[in-house]
């Protein structure tokens, strides 16, 4: 079998790998199989954005040296002294990642002519030359140094079809990032656009921060921990599920602008939108509240879009998402009016009537839900999943909300808003509880929620409750799904298709 050929079945898989590791024997006893003193000059998309608008005329004459290293992705011969190879190296997506290699035996010698030959795809290698235009127009390197650095033990997938299982691109991140530019612009664009997001935010006065991961008592969001324990303390601890708590005990500490991104871990379900492993952004601000925390959570993400993809209307799964206009908002039942017209005032605000409409979809409440919770559960049962252009939902009822303020006008909800795109939620939101004695009361409400069942519900944190006794300002905070924004931002169906090494089942 050739090393240009593709291995079809397990065994010929086999048969590439015992051949490869039989050519990294050799190497080994002729010297260093993996030497590390060479360093590149150049790179690809350099290269290809400043020279390759130029004509063969224009080129030839500068002489352009270049030193770069990159994996070999394509072979061919050109006779017997002559061949032709292209390498890819991490540049782009702007331009090119590869370029063109021309080797010929009068300039690198015999002995490197003959050591190409025995080369594979996916080795990696460093080359020095000229930049010159073949007949064809294509930039390509005259080589005059050519070195293995790294031996590619295992054959690449066909370069027509990448890695065509789903699973394996996922598993296989390496891989998948090797052959697909599809894949590497994702995560580029995903940079980008978390770039713009740290810009944006220590623009406007905002200080990053690193709160823990490990914490005594989980709390800062509705969500079932992972548990583990600390042998040294011999004390149960909980993977974070929200950073909120802690930032917010900076905001007492006089830090009146905070922001982290963060990772979080929820013992939940796995699919298409969620991973149990998930980035964040939550920001606080003191001497604000909820309608300003809307205002510049839709600034945040217009500008991220931006920055990572160039316009604020993008394409998502075929359909136009348009984020260059005025966000909508809408209360709960507004939204159940605009998007399940049908029920009136008088049905929505009937407990006993909303939970006979849940039952038709399903859905059996706490027996501690108020009329709160249950036109929520309706929501999203109805409207949630309508939601396509950029809409905040606003004023949350209180018992679904145990760390936001309450309105002052109506003591029932409060001043809380959730953002949806594409019918998911992407951001979370309010002006924050800072009134101590009404939030261990709802502390205390949440225990007995999670004494009914709620697996879910809060736990009492005492210090907490502790450091909001020292006194925080007014604030208003949010809470910002990366992962979830990185799939519109990209056009990603999964969001699995975002994180670079998602979590799946063990391998058999």
């Amino acid at each position: 079998m050739s090393n240009e050929q593709i291995p079809e079945t397990a065994a010929e898989e086999l048969s590439v790998f015992a051949e490869r590791r039989a050519k990294l024997a050799a190497l080994r006893e002729a010297g260093n199989a993996y030497p590390n003193d060479f360093k590149p000059k150049n790179s690809c998309a350099d290269l290809q954005e400043k020279y390759a608008g130029m004509t063969r005329e224009d080129l030839e004459p500068l002489e352009v040296q270049v030193t770069l290293g990159g994996r070999m992705m394509l072979k061919r011969e050109a006779g017997k002294k002559a061949a032709f190879a292209t390498i890819q190296d991490a540049s782009g997506p702007k331009a090119d990642g590869r370029i063109q290699l021309y080797i010929t035996q009068d300039k690198t010698g015999e002995a490197a002519m003959e050591a190409f030959r025995s080369y594979d795809l996916g080795d990696i290698l460093g080359v020095s030359g000229v930049l010159f235009k073949t007949k064809t127009d294509e930039l390509t390197i005259k080589v005059t140094e050519l070195r293995l650095l790294a031996k590619s033990l295992r054959p690449l997938p066909d370069k027509f079809h990448g890695l065509a299982n789903q699973e394996t691109k996922y598993r296989q991140r390496y891989v998948d990032l090797i052959m697909s530019e599809e894949t590497r612009r994702t995560f580029k664009a995903r940079t980008a656009a978390m770039s713009s997001m740290r810009r944006f935010m220590e623009d406007n006065g905002f200080m990053e921060v690193e709160t823990p991961m490990l914490h005594a008592i989980p709390g800062g969001a509705a969500a079932k921990p992972f548990i583990t324990h600390h042998n040294a303390l011999d004390m149960q601890m909980f993977l974070r599920i929200a950073p909120e708590l802690y930032l917010k005990r900076l905001v007492v500490g006089g830090f009146e602008r905070v922001f982290e991104v963060n990772r979080n871990f929820r013992n939940e379900g796995v699919s298409p939108r969620h991973n149990p492993e998930f980035t964040m952004m939550e920001f606080y601000a003191a001497y604000t509240d909820y309608q300003w925390i809307m205002d510049f959570t839709e600034q945040i993400i217009r500008k991220a879009a931006i920055d990572a993809h160039g316009t604020a209307t993008l394409t998502y799964q075929e359909r136009e998402l348009d984020l260059s206009k005025p966000f909508e908002r809408l209360t709960i039942v507004g939204a159940i009016h605009k998007y399940a017209p049908g029920y009136t005032d008088e049905q929505l605000n009937d407990a006993a009537f909303v939970t006979k409409e849940l039952a038709k979809f399903g859905v059996k409440p706490f027996a501690t839900s108020g009329l709160g919770a249950l036109q929520l559960a309706l929501f999203e049962e109805t409207a949630e999943a309508q939601l396509w252009n950029p809409t905040f939902i606003i004023d949350y009822p209180v018992e679904v909300s145990p760390l936001a303020r309450a309105s002052d006008k109506h003591a029932d909800i409060t001043e809380r808003f959730e953002l949806f795109m594409t019918g998911r939620e992407i951001a979370n939101g309010f002006s924050e509880l800072n009134d101590p004695e009404d939030q261990a009361a709802r502390f205390k409400a949440q225990m007995l929620a999670k004494e009914a069942g709620d697996e879910e519900a809060m736990y009492y944190d005492a210090d907490y409750i502790r450091a909001l006794e020292y006194g925080m300002p007014p604030t208003g905070g949010c809470g910002i799904g990366i992962d979830r924004l990185m799939m519109l931002i990209t056009d990603s169906p999964n969001i699995r298709d975002v994180i670079l090494f998602p979590h799946l089942r063990r391998e058999d």
